[in-house]
């Protein structure tokens, strides 16, 4: 019976926290119709100092998607606007959602990028050896249909919702989470909550 109660209150409580988001205040609302599936997408660039401290300084990225509801897909897809090696970047990130290896080299590009180190792709296909895929997984599938398509898919969502800076986080097509609006005392835990109350609305 204490269970039961502590789920009911649980669930009233996080009910009551997205009924209290604001437009305009902790989010914006970016289209009238809701995905399809319930998702949660971060567009985010390894040149940005921002999102350099979203993922390793406040691991918002890891903490959202620890906190969404099962069948809820998270999703972080590379922007190109921010130049030098930024569409370079876009592909290798899509040949790391296409292998799976996103954990294994989403850090290594993170530093190279913020220390401008990366001239070119063979600068970023040494990193992605480093971090333990095999040359030929590289070669065999840098410029593959499968990674085309992915390139494609970051690039065409970004221009959907018309994204100009970054980090961006966006829930179920729908709404874009405002960070000028959230609570700066509690700034990581109300953007979570933001996020998991806007999956709600």
């Amino acid at each position: 019976m204490k269970k039961v109660l502590f789920l009911l209150g649980a669930l009233f409580s996080f009910n009551a926290f997205a009924a209290n988001l604001e437009e305009g205040k902790q989010y914006v609302q970016v289209g009238q119709t809701a995905s399809a599936q319930p998702e949660v997408i971060e567009f985010f660039s390894f040149y940005c100092p921002h999102c350099y401290a979203f993922e390793m300084e406040y691991h918002i990225p890891k903490q959202v998607a620890e906190s969404l509801p099962k069948g809820t897909e998270f999703k972080q897809y590379h922007v190109n606007f921010l130049g030098r090696q930024s569409e370079n970047l876009t592909r290798a990130w899509a040949l790391a959602m296409a292998l799976g290896a996103e954990s294994k080299v989403k850090a290594p590009l993170f530093e190279a990028a913020q220390q401008d180190k990366l001239s070119s792709m063979d600068d970023i296909r040494k990193i992605f050896i480093d971090s333990g895929v095999t040359a030929e997984q590289f070669d065999n599938n840098i410029n593959s249909f499968a990674v085309n398509g992915l390139v494609n898919k970051q690039v065409k969502a970004a221009e959907q919702f018309k994204v100009h800076g970054v980090p961006d986080f966006y829930v179920n097509g729908k709404y874009r989470v405002n960070p000028e609006g959230l609570n700066y005392d509690d700034f990581v835990k109300d953007y979570v909550e933001t996020v998991k109350g806007l999956l709600q609305k």
